[in-house]
């Protein structure tokens, strides 16, 4: 039975996308089955993985809005399985708000796609709304990418304080998956403080593996491939290939 979780940070610009395309990408490439659920509004994942987006006629949206069967929604690609992402989801937040079970339309369709995936990666707008909570929902746990930057702890207090509140009345179950370090700039002393920072208040939970910046790692969302399809030589490449591996490690 496949394992969901969770990509999500509220913070906009830490590498959540990012990661959910190359933790895809990479998992796919060591063999795992893996399906990127794309359920941000602005797309990028679906485009990150060579689907266009102009071309989508069954995605997340008509999934838990109009209950399509979630397997007709599946578009599979070279770097893994994806559920598609369109600007149509946009209004979903709306249009949930009127629907039942509203915070469990997510769940109650992902758990039909479980038994095919060893992994089912959902990434997640930035922002805590009706989506995000869905996806928290759905979600055995979360994975949080963090930015080795100045304000990277801003704002997961916040996160924290709704996976409590997720935990104790909706989703019993969720927990943190891991935390994952990223845009880390070894040459500077305060990319390592940010990291012994976000060690010391997640202790046991922060990956070993490290993304750092890279110049690659930004250019390969406008060829709309993956890191490791993009320049697999890359530092970028190499450290979601290792994060991929620690990924499925923890896992198991």
């Amino acid at each position: 039975m496949g394992k969901i979780i969770a990509v999500v940070n509220q913070k906009g610009g830490v590498g959540k996308t990012t990661s959910a395309v190359n933790l895809t990408a990479a998992l796919n490439a060591l063999g795992v089955r893996v399906l990127l659920c794309d359920f941000d509004p602005q797309a990028n994942a679906t485009s990150g993985l060579g689907v266009e987006k102009r071309n989508v006629s069954l995605g997340a949206y008509e999934m838990i809005i109009d209950e399509a069967a979630p397997e007709r929604c599946v578009v599979k690609t070279k770097f893994g399985d994806v559920i598609p992402s369109t600007a149509a989801l946009a209004g979903a937040t709306v249009e949930l708000i009127g629907l039942e079970n509203r915070e469990f339309r997510l769940k109650n369709q992902l758990e039909r796609l479980r038994g095919s995936y060893d992994y089912i990666l959902i990434d997640c707008p930035p922002s805590l709304e009706l989506l995000t909570l869905n996806a928290l929902c759905a979600a055995d746990s979360i994975l949080i990418p963090v930015q080795c930057e100045y304000y990277a702890l801003e704002g997961l207090s916040d996160l924290m304080s709704t996976l409590r509140a997720i935990k104790k009345r909706l989703n019993p179950r969720l927990e943190i998956f891991g935390v994952l370090l990223t845009m880390y700039d070894g040459r500077t002393n305060f990319s390592n403080q940010v990291a012994q920072e976000v060690r010391r208040h997640f202790p046991g939970k922060v990956f070993a593996s490290v993304i750092p910046r890279n110049v690659r790692l930004a250019e390969a969302p406008s060829h709309g491939v993956p890191v490791i399809a993009y320049d697999r030589s890359s530092r970028g490449a190499a450290a979601y290939l290792a994060a991929a591996e620690e990924f499925n490690r923890k896992g198991r």
